[in-house]
C-alpha cells in the first residue's frame, strides 16, 4: 500500500523559481510513488484578508501552475482548502484540546504579537507625549497597522487538520514549518491518549536529500520570495523583458580583489542561480573569470537572463493556457475534491465516533 503524503501552499499570487525547485520539482517526483493530496491553503490565507476576487483569481493562479509544472490529476488529488468542509470541522475538534500556551510559544505567532505589542506601545507613547492630560488616555486603543487575529493563533491547529484529515505518513515542509509538524504529531498523540486509541499516527517531515534545492533571491541573501516590490523573485509567468529586467538589477559588488578569494554571499547567491540555470560548461566559465579576477557581471547576468528566459517561457505558455480553460480547471478541481472528499470524511467520520457524537 502506498504511503501518504500530503502538502499545500497558500494562494498569495505566483510561483517562483524558489517555489518550483525547491518544492513542486519534487513533487512531481513523487506522485508515481506515493498516494499524494496537494491542496491550496486557501483558508489559511485568510489571515491576510485578501479581497474575494483576488482569493479566487489566486487560486485559478495556483492550480493552473501546478498542472503546468507537470503535476497529474490524475495521479494526485489537487483541491482547494475550503473544498473540503471536513477540515474545518476537525481542526474544531483539535482546538477543544489544544493549550493556549503551546500555540502563543510557536515563533511565527510570537513574531507577529510582538510586532503589535511594540507598535502599540509606541503609540501609546506618543499619546502621551502629545497629551495635556495623560489620565484620560484609553488603554484599550488598538493599532490600526498591525493586528494578531485568533486564526493566527490557532494557525497550527488547521494545519494539522489539513495533514491529519488524510491520516499522512510524510508532509514535506521547510524549515520554517517543521515546529507546526511537531506540534501536528503533539496534538494527533493527545487525541490517541484523551480518548484511549491509537488512531492518528507521527507525521513526518519527507527529506529529499540531494534534491532539495534552495533558490536564493536577486536582492542577494536569503531564499527567492514574494516582495513588495516582486524584483527579489522570477515568477514563472514573467516576460521575457521583465525577467531581463530584473536580473540586470540583481545586487552584486564591485569584483574580487585577490584570485581565488571566496565569494561574498551576495555573489555565491547569483552563481547559485548561474549553477541551477545554466549548462554546466556557463558556471565553469564564470567560475573561473571570478577565481582569476576577470569576472564581468555584466556579462553574467546577461547569460543567466537568457537562459532563464529559455527555462520559464514553457511554464509561463503553459500556464496562461491553462488559465484560458475555466471548464478544464473547474473539472480538476471538483474531481481532486472529490478524491480528498472520500478521504477525509471516513476520518471525520471516525473521529465523531471515537469522541462519542
Amino acid at each position: 500500500m502506498k504511503k501518504i503524503v500530503v502538502s499545500g501552499i497558500r494562494p498569495t499570487g505566483n510561483l517562483h523559481l524558489g517555489n518550483y525547485f525547491g518544492a513542486l520539482r519534487n513533487f512531481i517526483r513523487m506522485q508515481d510513488e506515493y498516494n499524494c493530496y496537494f491542496f491550496i491553503a486557501d483558508y489559511h490565507s485568510l489571515t491576510t484578508h485578501p479581497h474575494p476576487d483576488h482569493l479566487r483569481q489566486n487560486v485559478k493562479q495556483i492550480l493552473a501552475s501546478y498542472i503546468a509544472c507537470g503535476m497529474d490529476p490524475e495521479k494526485v488529488a489537487i483541491y482547494a482548502q475550503s473544498d473540503l468542509p471536513e477540515t474545518a470541522e476537525l481542526y474544531m475538534f483539535f482546538n477543544m484540546n489544544v493549550y493556549l500556551g503551546e500555540l502563543m510559544r510557536c515563533t511565527s505567532f510570537k513574531e507577529k504579537a510582538k510586532q503589535y505589542w511594540d507598535q502599540l506601545k509606541q503609540e501609546l507613547m506618543e499619546d502621551m507625549a502629545a497629551s495635556d492630560n495623560p489620565g484620560e488616555l484609553k488603554p484599550e486603543k488598538e493599532s490600526n497597522k498591525v493586528h494578531v487575529s485568533a486564526g493566527l493563533l490557532t494557525y497550527p491547529t488547521l494545519m494539522a487538520a489539513d495533514i491529519l484529515i488524510h491520516k499522512a505518513d510524510f508532509v514535506p515542509v521547510g524549515k520554517d514549518q517543521e515546529q507546526h509538524l511537531e506540534m501536528t504529531r503533539t496534538f494527533a498523540h493527545r487525541f490517541n491518549r484523551i480518548y484511549g486509541v491509537d488512531y492518528f499516527g507521527q507525521p513526518q517531515a519527507f527529506n529529499f536529500g540531494s534534491n532539495l534545492v534552495k533558490i536564493p533571491g536577486l536582492d542577494g541573501s536569503g531564499k527567492m520570495g514574494k516582495s513588495e516590490s516582486g524584483n527579489n523573485a522570477i515568477f514563472l509567468t514573467d516576460d521575457d523583458a521583465t525577467i531581463r529586467k530584473k536580473i540586470m538589477r540583481a545586487t552584486t559588488d564591485s569584483g574580487p580583489v585577490e584570485m581565488n578569494q571566496q565569494k561574498p554571499e551576495v555573489i555565491a547567491n547569483l552563481f547559485q542561480l548561474v549553477k541551477v540555470l545554466c549548462s554546466e560548461d556557463t558556471y565553469k566559465s564564470f567560475d573561473e573569470a571570478y577565481n582569476n579576477c576577470t569576472i564581468r557581471y555584466g556579462d553574467l547576468k546577461k547569460q543567466l537572463a537568457e537562459d532563464t528566459i529559455k527555462f520559464v517561457a514553457p511554464f509561463r505558455e503553459r500556464i496562461q493556457e491553462i488559465l484560458a480553460d475555466d471548464a478544464y480547471l473547474e473539472k480538476v478541481r471538483r474531481a481532486g475534491a472529490e478524491k480528498a472528499r472520500e478521504s477525509a470524511s471516513k476520518t471525520v467520520r471516525e473521529v465523531r465516533n471515537i469522541i462519542g457524537f
